[in-house]
């Protein structure tokens, strides 16, 4: 059953006691047997890895996944199932907050909540108005992220469309970046790919002339990646690969949770997850090497739009103006959330103003979304210079707009609520040297991630929010 709303309490119960609980489960024997009905196994393995710790580790987000993905046999995505099946899995992954893809792909590589490595949102707030920019350049992180680790133990990396990574210190790496004005991406792209290059070597050894077809919704984009990250696993051979999809991110976006075009995008997906395998097998490295497969958040169909600032504007908090006007507080929107921006942030009059015209709200508009006040922030490690924000529950996104209608008729999917109901988790999948077999974990934190990572590749790598879920491994 599809919950319909949010519950802060279940989120808070649940960030302290899943890494307990997962844990409790890993080592005391408790693991759950493989679930035939949901994931079924697939006989035989493509190789057998042999014991020990791997030289390779190839981590894979695919935006938008959920885990019914490899749960459930009706989506096309045999490759993530036999993954699921023959290594270790979670039945859930808690994001962070917002649940969107820069803060989460940053929690990732860097086992640390937003309120720590410092990237709190997918665009940062611009207190002149916002220009469109995004956490594009690795300058914003601080703390160091899973490639410092692999350089500073004398290994390599590569990274193909993760977040944050513009100017990161990756031996090979095709950062996410596109113009402001939506020009040519190819170029923007060619711009900051490092070593000088490379993108040229990808297009002539590996994919092709790109042109601007390379975006999120075209399926050959999936194509085009996985091209990419298997020609540079078998000429290359990094110890550490990131590889970010978004296809079935953007057509979530468009057509909700269930639609055949999501279908298509996870197979496309899967199918590159596949070609990248086949590259690890054909450098002969197959058996050293380890898959993680992971995502950012899940999805949630959306049937009303919520643009607060429409009513700061009309409490005089805020004009209705690019640039916000002489504006004492606005809410910054992220996905499904909203997060309240003071101009001075002694000014605690303008924060209790807003806090009132929210909880004015007649009970129509007010059941679309929860507050989410500073004890609650800070317990998800959230933007620390925000004293609230807000919430949709299932169903409900949040939008800009600084006027007209506050509530709006909705449709497609969305994602970035605070972390407190099922559609939002995301999934994890470990498969290879290094992974006990058949290791399931009911809930775990993104934060968790990395800790595996670090461990399987021997690195000096303490992570401040996350801890390494022995269970999940051969060799804890």
């Amino acid at each position: 059953m599809r919950r319909s709303g949010l519950s802060v309490g279940r989120f808070q119960r649940a960030l302290s006691h899943s890494a307990i609980l997962a844990a409790a489960l890993l080592t005391s024997g408790g693991v759950s047997a493989p679930d035939p009905g949901q994931v079924p196994p697939v006989e035989p393995p493509l190789v057998a890895a042999p014991d020990g710790r791997p030289e390779h580790v190839v981590f894979i987000s695919v935006d938008g996944l959920r885990p019914d993905f490899y749960l459930e046999s009706r989506w096309p995505a045999v490759m993530m199932r036999h993954m699921a099946a023959e290594g270790a899995h979670a039945r859930g992954v808690r994001g962070v907050h917002p649940s969107v893809t820069y803060p989460s792909h940053t929690t990732l590589v860097t086992g640390a909540m937003p309120a720590r490595h410092g990237i709190y949102y997918n665009s940062p707030f611009e207190p002149g108005g916002q220009t469109g920019r995004w956490y594009w350049e690795v300058e914003h992180l601080q703390v160091p992220a899973l490639w410092d680790a692999v350089r500073a133990a004398g290994g390599t990396t590569a990274s193909f469309w993760w977040p944050v990574t513009v100017g990161a210190d990756i031996d090979w790496n095709v950062p996410e970046i596109w113009p402001l004005d939506d020009g040519d991406r190819t170029e923007a792209l060619r711009a900051h790919t490092t070593p000088v290059g490379f993108l040229d070597e990808l297009e002539s050894r590996a994919t092709g002339p790109l042109d601007d077809s390379f975006r999120g919704a075209w399926l050959s984009r999936a194509d085009r990646m996985a091209a990419m990250a298997a020609y540079t696993l078998r000429e290359k051979r990094p110890t550490l690969m990131l590889v970010h999809f978004t296809t079935t991110d953007s057509h979530q976006h468009t057509h909700g949770r269930e639609h055949f075009m999501v279908e298509r995008a996870v197979q496309a997906v899967d199918r590159g997850i596949a070609r990248i395998v086949e590259a690890a097998e054909d450098a002969g490295i197959l058996d050293r090497t380890t898959f993680i497969i992971t995502g950012d958040h899940g999805f949630s169909d959306i049937h009303t739009r919520v643009a607060p600032n429409v009513w700061l504007t009309e409490a005089g908090l805020m004009e209705d103006a690019p640039d916000r006007g002489d504006w004492r507080a606005t809410f910054h929107t992220s996905g499904a959330s909203a997060f309240l921006m003071v101009r001075d942030p002694a000014d605690t009059a303008a924060v209790r103003m807003a806090r009132e015209v929210i909880e004015a709200r007649p009970p129509s508009e007010r059941r679309l979304f929860d507050v989410i006040d500073d004890a609650a922030m800070r317990a998800i490690g959230a933007d620390p210079n925000v004293p609230f924000s807000l919430s949709g529950v299932d169903g409900v996104n949040m939008m800009g707009a600084r006027s007209g209608p506050a509530v709006r008729e909705g449709s497609g999917g969305t994602h970035g609520h605070y972390p407190g109901f099922r559609d939002m988790e995301t999934g994890f999948v470990a498969w290879g040297p290094g992974i006990r077999a058949g290791a399931r974990v009911p809930l775990m934190g993104m934060e968790d991630i990395a800790p595996v990572v670090a461990h399987l590749l021997g690195l000096d790598f303490p992570t401040p929010d996350g801890v390494l879920l022995p269970g999940l491994l051969e060799n804890p």
